[in-house]
Order: C-alpha cells, then structure tokens, then sequence
C-alpha cells in the first residue's frame, strides 16, 4: 500500500511539473509565415484530416511539403490523424484545409498540450514505472527515487511541453520494448520497438543494440532448434508490424519510396544550427560543408558513426545480457548524435532515454550527463522563451537526484566501475596511476555545474561582440560536446572492460 502511495505520488508530481511548463511559450509563436514546431503538430493533424492518404507525403496545391510537409513515418501520421478527429469535434477551425495556417487560441493551446500529456499517461510513465518496479535494484524507496528522477528528467519535459513535440511517445514505445526484453518477452518486445520505429525514423539510433542482443540471445540458444524458433518468431513479428503501419502506401512503388525520401532527407546537410556534436564542432575550425561536397559528408560522416558503434555491437553480440544491452543503449544513441548525419539538437533525448534507465546504477555519471543534455538545448530554450522553466526544472532535478540516489556518496572507484581505466592507466606513467579518479570525477562535476550556469547566465544577460553573434550559441554546444564525447569513451570503456559474470549493479 506504500508502495502505491509513493509511486502514485512520484506520477502525480511528473504530471504537474509537465501541466505547468505547458502553461509557457512554444516554439514559433506568433512568429509568421512558419511558426514553428507547435504549427508543424497542428498542420499534420489538417493534412491527414482534409487529404487522401495517398497525398500525405507528395507535394500538392493542397500540400505544400515547403510548409511542415510531414516528414515522419506512417505511425506519426496515424497519431495526428487521430489527434485531428478529436480537433474536428471540438472546434473544425483547429483542422480546416488551408485556413488554419498559423492558428493560435488558448483553446487550441490547452487541446494541443492535452494531447502531449495523455501520450505520457498512455506511453511513456507507464513503461517508467514498469521499468523501475520490476527492472531496477534496490529497496522501495530507491525504486521510487529513480522513478520520480526519470519522470522529472528536464530534457524531455520541456522539449514536449515546451518547445512542443511527441517524443515521449517514441521514447516510451522504445521504453516498453527494452522492458519486454528485460522481462523476457522478446517478441512483444521487438513489437514494440517496431512501433516506435514506425513513429521516428531518429530510433535508429537505438537499433542495433534491439538487433544484436535478440540475434546474441538466439545464438546462445542455438541456431538450429529454440535459437532459431525464438529468431524467426522476432522476425515475423518486426516484419508483420511493419507491413501493417505501411499498408496503405505498399500498393504502389512510388508512395513508399516519396514517404523514405521524406523520412530521411539527405539533402538537408550534415547537421542545423548549433548542434552539440562532432560535426558542428569541429566546423568552428574547419570549415567542412565548404570543403567537402554533401556526399563526401555523408559518406563520412556514415563511416565515422559504423566505425563508433562497431565496439560495443560486437561485445553486445558476444555477451548478449541486460546490462550489456542498457550499455549498447547509451553508447549506440551516443555514436549517433555526435558522429551520424543531419543532427538536431533535440536528438540527444534518444541518448537521455538509455543513461536515465542507469540513474539507479550509475547515479552521478548518470546525472551529469542529463544535467549537460538539458542545458546543450540552452540556445533553443532561449529562442522559443524557456528561461525560466529550464531554471527551475534544472535545479529541481539536480536537487532531486542527488538526495534521492545518494549519488555523491556512491562515487567510490569501484561504483563509477572505473576498473577499466585503470587497466588503460598500467600502461601510462606511474604518477597517472596514483590519481584518484573517484574524486576527479566529482570536481569535474562541480565545476561543470559552475560553468553551466555561467553560461546560461551570460546567454541572458550579456551581448555577444558584435563581430561574433553566434558566440554563446558555439560556446554551449563545444562544452556539451565535450562532456558528450567524454561521456561516450567512459561508456565504453565500462561496457568494454565489464567481465562476462560482473553483471549487476553494485
């Protein structure tokens, strides 16, 4: 009965926190003739109302792909068509053709943010709760601390509900897969990975830690009796799901090869705005769009990523258990965002779903690196008026989380796992050796917080030069990517040098 209570209250804060960030700004508002990602929801729920399916994804006098042309798989489409049936009801203006560009009202705004919520309530908190009941280490109350940590994560909260888009609903889809693998049940588990598959195309990024722990479980098994059975039972139902969400467009060639053109636009670039990753950083000193062609940066930036992800793929392959897999999470979304191909700042959530299912196991890594993700969306935070919801969302989380998880306590060397660096530290100089990484590890914290915040602050408060208006922008975006690649190699490093039997959490 504790239980329940503590848990019911740990949903109620989540759902609270995201009903009052809604109360804000969104992206785009009152900012014609685009708007912004607010305006992009909206206009999909008018073109699945109003058009044909077979005129969803091609451009149309009554769809222009220049304005939000829909640019995601079948299952978003399907969501704003339903969306757009519960618009019709309550106010046809929401969705009508061609005369609802732009449409801004408190109603439509309280309906809008509504739909966003009942997708966490239906999705994403369910499967958190789930995951840490039945797959997370601890007591009771250490339980309900990573709960309410997740739930309270600042990242997803003010994307969703402020900036505006469904990502909590992919990520929940992931979240209920990566639960039915934990849980055993790898078919309902692929099913609904599939699914979330079928909703973002960016889920990618979570991919091939899905397909090499089932393929690295059916092989234990062996091939040629359960193993194989167990593989071709996942196999048919990824194939049956995606046959199902692309029906409508399967019937002619043209319709499923116009939706894969828009769901992955190459022409587009090797990355927008101040990304925090490899590529955009490193554009600060040299200046790679205008060296290379967009196929040698494709060609690129796709060996770069193959190249970052292999490691971990492999050892997942070989050692197919659920850390290891949790691990291939991380460092798989991780290669991704810093390495891959037209990267958004808003990507780094698909990383920030896997270390938020380690906050229990590794709470102060853990805990950095959602504090460093939230703030490398400063910039868009900023533009879209945020400020202070990512103050106070920040804080709270920070707060939060280290009571709850106790994580400045349990940073000892062996609880970081560090173990690996110190192998690599026999072959460096003996003075190297005798460094205490555990208290390294802390300061890096304290003063990555104090950095933070004096760049937020200087974003508000001080004008860039004149000669450098992008200035605070690059700034945020090298010190995340910075932290992320750091981030990275310490993943690695953790799953790579993990014995086979030193699986669970200390």
């Amino acid at each position: 009965m504790e239980t329940c209570t503590l848990v019911s209250m740990s949903i109620l804060l989540g759902v609270l926190v995201r009903w009052g960030v809604s109360f804000n700004s969104y992206s785009g508002a009152g900012k014609p003739p685009m708007f912004g990602d607010y305006e992009a929801q909206r206009h999909w729920q008018e073109v699945t109302y109003n058009l044909p399916i077979q005129e969803w994804y091609f451009n149309t006098t009554d769809n222009d792909l220049n304005y939000w042309g829909l640019d995601y798989p079948p299952l978003t489409a399907f969501h704003s068509l339903l969306c757009a049936h519960v618009a019709k009801l309550i106010n046809p203006e929401w969705v009508k053709l061609l005369g609802s560009r732009g449409y801004e009202s408190p109603a439509h705004k309280l309906f809008m943010r509504a739909t966003v919520l009942a997708a966490d309530l239906l999705v994403y908190i369910p499967a958190v709760v789930l995951y840490c009941c039945y797959l997370t280490n601890g007591s009771t109350n250490k339980k309900v601390g990573t709960l309410l940590c997740i739930l309270l994560y600042p990242g997803l909260i003010l994307i969703d509900y402020g900036h505006f888009q469904y990502n909590g609903l992919s990520l929940g889809l992931t979240l209920w897969g990566v639960l039915g693998l934990g849980l055993g049940w790898d078919a309902l588990g692929s099913l609904a990975f599939s699914l979330a598959l079928n909703y973002k195309q960016m889920e990618l990024y979570h991919a091939l830690p899905f397909f090499c722990y089932l393929l690295g479980k059916c092989a234990r098994q062996g091939l040629t009796g359960r193993g194989l059975f167990s593989l071709v039972k996942i196999a048919v139902t990824v194939l049956v799901t995606f046959a199902l969400c692309w029906l409508p467009f399967l019937s002619d060639p043209e319709q499923a090869l116009q939706v894969l053109r828009r769901i992955f636009p190459v022409a587009r670039g090797l990355f927008e705005d101040k990304v925090a990753n490899a590529w955009c950083s490193l554009n600060v000193l040299i200046k790679i769009r205008s060296i290379l062609s967009s196929d040698s940066q494709f060609y690129l930036s796709f060996a770069v990523t193959l190249l970052a992800i292999t490691p971990s793929s492999l050892k997942l392959l070989k050692t197919p258990t659920f850390w290891q897999f949790k691990l291939a999470l991380v460092n798989s979304s991780l290669a991704f965002f810093l390495f891959s191909y037209q990267v958004h700042e808003k990507s780094i959530l698909l990383a920030a779903l896997p270390v938020c299912l380690l906050l229990n196991d590794l709470p102060l890594v853990a805990i950095y690196f959602l504090q460093v993700s939230t703030f490398s969306m400063l910039p868009l935070l900023l533009k879209d008026g945020l400020l202070m919801p990512y103050a106070v969302t920040s804080l709270a989380f920070l707060v939060l989380s280290t009571h709850l998880l106790s994580a400045l306590e349990r940073c000892t060397e062996a609880q970081l796992r560090l173990e690996g660096y110190r192998r690599l530290a026999a072959w460096l100089p003996a003075w190297l050796t005798r460094l205490d990484l555990a208290r390294i590890i802390r300061r890096k914290f304290y003063s990555s917080l104090v950095l933070m915040v004096g760049l937020s602050v200087a974003s508000v408060a001080l004008p860039p030069p004149a000669g450098l208006p992008d200035l605070f922008p690059v700034l945020v975006s090298t010190f995340s990517f910075l932290h992320f690649l750091g981030t990275f190699i310490y993943f690695n490093i953790v799953q790579l040098s993990t014995p086979q039997g030193k699986q669970k959490t200390l």
